[in-house]
């Protein structure tokens, strides 16, 4: 039940200026309160002729607000009965019933290690899709592969000059690496390299086997990561399906006038739009990203209908996204407005610098994940040395780290990837949340069955179960701003409550009811806090 908005409607209909309540900073004052500023009545005029809704207590003055407290009672039966009913569905909606929307997410390039920027489109459009999920819209997660272009003419004219096959198949994106590395070193080559690419591009047998080898090679790699981020997709997709397109989208653009001729190649000009000019084909015909993207536009329109088009890249491509979607509208497409570029910020190194290299060498992402399962399982071992599925719990724990040490934060910053600090148990980190939801399911295993009741509520109980009514809103705001980190803080905030809670209220010594009604409260958490870590990606181990 949201009680904001029921007694919001109530005093809308016995006070025409009033469109707002705030939440007092302290709960002594209320649970919400009503600004009496710029209102004809002064708040004590207001507390003795307003009719209030039968969840309100009673009604304090204080300078110049009316705050309005709700019964502890009433506020533990409706929240807690609805959460223990719908256990972990509870803040499922039908918001977006019968609508689809797609999430380019992840989209690694082919060939190249799984950069730390690919990492984040995952992170953060997995969780995306959670939280659209959660509120009824169908979601189809793509994970659209940069496994076209120039590069994989220096990959071919590369491998022919000094490729070794027993080199590949031991290491297959480390050894596409160093061959993309010798190329670019080696300027002689760079004609043979175009020339290659052009016949890729035309469907020359040889250079199709090859990059067909080296897709298959690196998503073999890719699918590793994937499978210890226990991340899936539903769609695997990639540049190279729309090259056959380019010839329909550049035809399309010229019969719709938009096309122009620069310097041998073909532009659209966007420049009374302040977006510069988007080039759409080489001089020496070979296509783009920006065309390649409307092809993938129109095709994922036509096929799936959806209400909206996500794509989580990062924040450099802005101007990219601008461009095609512009494109996309001039060609008529009413829909392109609902296409959006959900961006981020970088990962900065502990020094501050971007997170690309190490010493001088390339980061690879399974090295930087099979480091931080090190480190928690050595941590894990410190604290519980007696547990048992020591490698699984150290891979939910790790993972939930990385995920929250990004997800806790907007999106659009840079933010510091920082192994060591995600991994702490203590304070706003992942580890600390799950540890927190191991504590309510330790408790809960301690006190096997119980009356499912709320009785005699005091304040600390309220303002835990004041919080977790909040989850439901907090769904529905990470959904409308596509900002993860709302659904992060909520579970900070909810883990300090019932921490507070736990230190403050004794559950399996007291007597019942009490003790039932505190149980109550415990698996109440449990549900809301595990349902809230499962739409950041996270999973909540039972013991840590």
């Amino acid at each position: 039940m949201d009680f904001k908005k029921q007694l919001l409607m109530t005093l809308s209909k016995q006070i025409k200026e009033t469109n707002t309540l705030e939440v007092p900073p302290n709960q002594t004052f209320g649970d919400f309160a009503l600004p009496c500023f710029k209102l004809s009545k002064k708040p004590e005029e207001l507390q003795k002729s307003l009719k209030l809704p039968n969840f309100i207590e009673k009604t304090e003055v204080k300078g110049p607000y009316l705050n309005f407290f709700i019964k502890k009672e009433y506020l533990a039966e409706q929240v807690i009965k609805k959460i223990l009913k719908e256990k972990e569905k509870y803040g499922s909606q039908n918001l977006g019933r019968n609508k689809t929307i797609t999430i380019d997410m992840s989209s690694p390039n082919v060939a190249k290690p799984f950069g730390i920027g690919h990492l984040r489109s995952t992170i953060i459009g997995n969780s995306i899709a959670k939280i659209c999920e959660k509120l009824g819209y169908k979601i189809i997660k793509i994970n659209y592969l940069g496994d076209w272009g120039t590069q994989f003419g220096k990959l071919i004219t590369g491998y022919k000059h000094f490729g070794s096959e027993k080199e590949l198949q031991k290491e297959p994106i480390k050894y596409l690496l160093d061959i993309y590395v010798k190329v670019n070193q080696d300027p002689s080559l760079e004609e043979e390299s175009r020339q290659w690419f052009k016949k890729l591009e035309e469907g020359n047998k040889e250079a199709l086997q090859l990059w067909k080898r080296f897709k298959d090679l690196s998503l073999k790699e890719f699918n590793k990561i994937y499978k210890i981020l226990n991340v899936t997709f539903d769609v695997i997709s990639g540049e190279s399906l729309y090259n056959a397109k380019m010839e329909a989208i550049v035809k399309e653009l010229k019969q719709k006038g938009l096309l122009k001729e620069s310097e041998g190649a073909l532009v659209v000009n966007l420049e009374e739009y302040n977006l510069g000019v988007c080039i759409i084909q080489k001089s020496d015909g070979t296509s783009l990203y920006a065309t390649r993207d409307i092809a993938l536009a129109i095709d994922r329109y036509k096929t799936y209908k959806p209400v909206k088009m996500i794509y989580e890249v990062g924040s450099e491509q802005k101007l990219h996204f601008k461009q095609f979607f512009k494109v996309l509208e001039l060609m008529g497409n009413n829909w392109a407005k609902e296409c959006v570029h959900v961006d981020h910020g970088l990962y900065l190194d502990k020094d501050g610098k971007k997170f690309a290299t190490r010493k001088g060498k390339t980061v690879f992402m399974i090295d930087i994940l099979n480091e931080t399962i090190e480190l928690a399982k050595q941590t894990i071992k410190e604290k519980n040395p007696n547990l048992k599925n020591k490698d699984e719990v150290a891979r939910k724990v790790a993972i939930g780290a990385i995920f929250y040490g990004d997800l806790k934060n907007t999106r659009t910053r840079d933010i510091t990837f920082n192994i060591e600090k995600f991994l702490d148990f203590e304070g706003d980190t992942g580890p600390y949340i799950q540890y927190t939801c191991a504590r309510a399911s330790s408790i809960l295993k301690k006190a096997g069955k119980f009356k499912q009741t709320v009785k005699g509520i005091n304040d600390k109980e309220k303002e835990l179960i004041k919080e977790l009514g909040k989850f439901p809103e907090a769904v529905v705001n990470a959904n409308k701003q596509l900002s993860p980190h709302l659904i992060a803080n909520y579970t900070f905030q909810l883990s300090q409550k019932f921490n507070e809670f736990y230190h403050a209220c004794p559950v399996l010594t007291e007597k019942e009811p009490i003790r039932s009604s505190r149980l109550a409260i415990v698996q109440a958490t449990k549900y809301t806090l595990a349902s809230a870590l499962s739409l950041l990606g996270i999973e909540a181990p039972e013991k840590m």
